[in-house]
C-alpha cells in the first residue's frame, strides 16, 4: 500500500501529514476532524479536501502537529494536507487549482518574527526621549 509523507509550517507550527489510501477519514493529532475544535480551525483545515471532494474521499489523512497556536497549526495542517493530496496522485492540475485558490495551500508561509533590538523593548518600539 502506498503512502506519501509531507509537512506544512506556519510561524512556530510544524505539521505532518499522512496520506494513504482509505475511505476519507482525516486525523488531526489522532482526533477525527469532525469533532475537531475550535469550527474556524476546522474549517480552514477543511478548505483543501472541500476543492476536490471526489479525491479526499478515496484516501485516508492523518495530520500530527506541533508548536504554535489554534490557528497556526490549523493553517500547517492545511498545507500538509494539500502537499499529501498533490504527491499521492502525482497531479500538476491539482496543484493548479490549489495554487489559484490559495498560494499559501502550497507553499509554506516565510514570515517570522523579527529579532529584538537593543534601543526599545520589541523588534521595531523604541524608547521615547524627550529634551524639554
Amino acid at each position: 500500500m502506498e503512502h506519501v509523507n509531507t509537512s506544512g509550517k506556519r510561524k512556530t507550527a510544524i505539521a505532518r501529514a499522512t496520506v494513504k489510501e482509505g475511505t476519507g477519514k482525516v486525523t488531526i493529532n489522532k482526533t477525527p476532524l469532525e469533532i475537531y475544535s475550535p469550527e474556524l480551525a476546522k474549517l480552514k483545515i477543511l478548505e483543501p479536501l472541500g476543492l476536490v471532494p471526489e479525491k479526499a474521499e478515496k484516501v485516508d489523512i492523518s495530520v500530527l502537529v506541533n508548536g504554535g497556536g489554534v490557528m497556526g497549526q490549523a493553517a500547517a495542517a492545511r498545507t500538509a494536507i494539500a502537499r499529501g493530496l498533490v504527491d499521492f496522485y502525482k497531479d500538476e492540475e491539482l496543484e493548479a487549482v490549489f495554487r489559484a485558490y490559495d498560494r499559501t495551500l502550497i507553499i509554506n508561509d516565510t514570515r517570522r518574527k523579527l529579532p529584538k533590538n537593543p534601543l526599545g523593548h520589541g523588534a521595531r518600539a523604541k524608547k521615547q526621549k524627550s529634551y524639554r
